[in-house]
């Protein structure tokens, strides 16, 4: 009887282990990044403060940062995370000119954990679609808003609500079927 429990005890761990890595794996497979959940759609965006990306110059003069306060003045907006160093944000910019032409929302950029020349260079090389860029260089206000990681894109209601929250790049995909229709419902909202 003992040499049985033995066993078992030796097996047991090594089952538990690899069902739960099963679980793990299966998820990571099937995950679909914008499902993650959000705890800010529906809330205020929290009280952060953006300082403007040093260096950073629009028409000539130095380009502006952002504040929560800056998100509720009516106005629909788009605030999407970024940095230089991330391949994804890269390959979704091209988007972000497209979503602000076709919404006319205004959008702004939050450089997350990033040198404000690399970002400069980046804004310099792929456009800047945004009215304000502002940084977050030591991620504080990225827990804040409960960020995953770059890039992560939060649609903003005239009131300073979130009214969702895309993780990771948009494609055309998610331009054409998520990101323009909330945004449009968000335009019908704010004008009841």
């Amino acid at each position: 009887m003992a040499e049985g429990k033995s066993s078992l005890v030796r097996v047991l761990p090594v089952v538990v282990f690899a069902v739960v890595a099963g679980f793990f794996a299966m998820a990571l497979r099937s995950g679909d990044p914008s499902r993650l959940p959000s705890t800010l759609v529906g809330k205020s965006v929290p009280q952060t403060d953006f300082p403007a990306l040093a260096g950073l110059e629009s028409d000539g003069k130095p380009a502006p940062g952002f504040n929560s306060a800056d998100l509720a003045k009516g106005k629909v907006s788009v605030v999407n995370y970024f940095a230089s160093w991330c391949q994804p944000c890269v390959d979704e910019h091209p988007f972000l000119e497209a979503l602000k032409e076709q919404s006319g929302v205004d959008l702004y950029g939050v450089n997350y954990k990033d040198q404000p020349d690399a970002a400069r260079r980046f804004i310099g090389r792929f456009g800047n679609p945004y009215s304000a860029v502002g940084t977050d260089a030591s991620g504080r206000a990225a827990i804040d808003w409960g960020v995953y990681g770059t890039p992560e894109t939060f649609i903003v209601n005239g009131r300073g609500e979130v009214v969702y929250k895309h993780v990771g790049p948009i494609s055309d995909d998610s331009l054409k079927t998520k990101l323009l229709p909330i945004i449009e419902k968000a335009k019908a909202g704010a004008g009841s």
